[in-house]
Order: structure tokens, then sequence, then C-alpha cells
């Protein structure tokens, strides 16, 4: 997988003059079936977060609230996607470093993720991480 597999996706929006809704159905919004919802909150405005990989596991992100900027890194190329809008997300394939930076006060990252939480798949050192991409190309 590269960065290039990385994209963000358009939600549906229903917009109403009471309040607008989004909703996401997995296989169909996001490439995957959704078996984990988490959330980050409370994060200091500028603090970073993250700072691993996942060998299996498949991520969209989405700044429900506030903004945050993901920095991604396939071992060979870095971008950064910026998340401001309820109403995208951000779709992160397997092997990618991923990096979270410039959290807006009050901001919430919700992450839908493909698979059950499992330590042996992360990747949480860059050095590491670099050799596992050298031995995927």
């Amino acid at each position: 997988m590269s960065l290039h597999d990385c994209r963000l996706i358009d939600l549906p929006r229903i917009t109403d003059v009471r309040g607008n809704l989004s909703f996401i159905e997995g296989g169909r919004h996001v490439p995957f079936d959704i078996k984990r919802v988490y959330y980050l909150y409370d994060v200091p405005g500028g603090e970073t977060r993250a700072g691993h990989a996942h060998r299996a596991l498949q991520q969209f992100v989405i700044a429900a609230s506030g903004s945050f900027e993901v920095i991604l890194d396939d071992g060979s190329n870095r971008r950064t996607q910026a998340l401001n809008r309820s109403f995208f997300g951000l779709y992160i394939c397997p092997g990618i470093w991923r990096e979270m930076v410039n959290f807006s006060s009050g901001a919430v990252c919700l992450v839908l993720a493909s698979e059950y939480y499992d330590e042996a798949d992360y990747i949480r050192d860059y050095e590491a991480f670099r050799a596992y991409a050298r031995r995927r190309e």
C-alpha cells in the first residue's frame, strides 16, 4: 500500500435548517466492515497523537468537531491532510505511518476501524516501520 491508496471520502449529507446529518455505512461509504469505533477528545490545542502504523488495520478518520491534520507516510513519501469538516473523512490503508497534529481546541477525532484492537498489529517505532516498508517493496 502507498499514500495513493489513502484518500478523502465524501459522506452523504442531509441538510436541514434545524441541523445537518451525515451517516456512514460499512462496506458502502468506507471500504471495510466496521468492527471498532473510538474517538479522541479533550486533546490540548496544538498537541500530537498517534505516531504509529498498522500491519492489517484499515481506518476512516473524521474530524467530528474542530480540526486537525493527519501526516501520512508510506516509508518513501509523506503528505499532510487537513480534516476540518464532519462530512468527509480520510481512509487510511494498512502499512501507513500516521501522526495527528495541530488539534484545534475542542476538536473531536472519530475513528472507524476494520478490526478489533490487537496490539500485535501496531508498529510503534518509526525505524521499525521504515524497515517494514522496505520489506514490502
